[in-house]
């Protein structure tokens, strides 16, 4: 056998012995039916919506509301867990309309989710330029959002949880902006409401007077209740929609509880047959894929919608008090 000389090219193929089939014998992923309709102006939200093309988000999308809607007809819950941005980026109205229509049952967040919601009651206006603030020490320096919350932990570790407390709290007493409260709303409309902490990720856990046994004590009763409502969302019947779990804008805590929260219903024996799972995010970020829409739910029943809140939540309430009426 000769060596092989440097350059020299591979011997050349039999381009003859290829394997070809006709058109209509493979399989499509893109079909004519599927395409975008062009929707004329001044149209109804209901024929601009179908009117999206049937294809990734626009499909995952519609399977989402399907689902919620499902849900609710089968009086399943539909948990909204969601990440402060939800709050910072305007959104709070709609979610209480949600609320207050029931097609929400339950709320879940963290600790910065909660204290934005209080600052935006009874202060109208939250958030502040951390690039400007944290270069003098100045940021999160502030003591009445600290004293509140200890007052919402000290009364919710008394069994009931932060977010209820927090709730009561807003919701009887004289917060000027009350109506642009989550947890106002949950507190009246008399659905669960929860607060996941984690210590030392708050601007309230810098002032020296915060009260870690109470935050700890009231949200540890807010997983225990978070639990319940989990093992709530198993379809009431063999084949049944199942309830939804809706992750908005919490890259890590909510995604975690979560996870969490599916173990302890699964381990008590409920199955969690039929429930969906779903993220709404500006990126796809790891936790909320795999603890979200991958590992808990059965395949089909995960869905990811990837969008600014401030787009895609109007659009989900909008499609779902269309669909819930008619």
């Amino acid at each position: 056998m000769t060596e092989k000389q440097h350059g020299d090219r591979p011997p050349g193929l039999d381009w003859s012995r290829l394997h070809f089939k006709p058109r209509s014998a493979r399989t499509h992923k893109v079909d004519v039916a599927a395409l975008g309709r062009v929707t004329p102006p001044g149209c109804s939200f209901r024929d601009w919506l179908a009117g999206l093309p049937h294809f990734l988000g626009a499909d995952e999308f519609r399977q989402t509301v399907d689902a919620i809607i499902a849900a609710r007809r089968a009086g399943r819950p539909v948990v909204f867990a969601f990440g402060g941005h939800v709050i910072k980026t305007g959104c709070s109205p709609l979610v209480i309309d949600l609320i207050q229509r029931g097609l929400i049952t339950a709320l879940a967040t963290n600790g910065s989710g909660a204290i934005h919601d209080l600052e935006l009651a009874e202060t109208g206006a939250t958030s502040e330029e951390v690039a400007e603030t944290i270069r003098d020490g100045s940021f999160g320096m502030v003591h009445e959002t600290c004293e509140r919350m200890n007052a919402a932990a000290r009364l919710g570790a008394q069994g009931n949880g932060l977010g209820w407390a927090l709730g009561q709290l807003l919701a009887d007493g004289s917060a000027r902006h009350k109506h642009v409260s989550l947890f106002a709303a949950a507190y009246a409309a008399q659905i669960p409401a929860t607060v996941h902490v984690a210590i030392g990720t708050d601007t309230v856990h810098m002032h020296p007077q915060a009260d870690g046994a109470a935050l700890g004590a009231a949200s540890l009763a807010d997983f225990r209740t978070i639990c319940a409502v989990v093992a709530d969302l198993t379809a009431a019947t063999p084949g049944g929609a199942g309830g939804v779990w809706l992750n908005v804008g919490s890259a890590v805590i909510l995604p975690e509880i979560f996870l969490k929260a599916v173990s302890v219903a699964r381990n008590a024996g409920h199955s969690l047959a039929g429930m969906h799972a779903a993220n709404f995010d500006m990126l796809r970020h790891y936790r909320p894929t795999q603890n979200v829409v991958t590992r808990p739910v059965a395949p089909g029943h995960g869905h990811a919608v990837i969008g600014q809140h401030e787009i895609l939540l109007p659009l989900l309430r909008q499609a779902l008090i269309e669909e819930w009426r008619a």
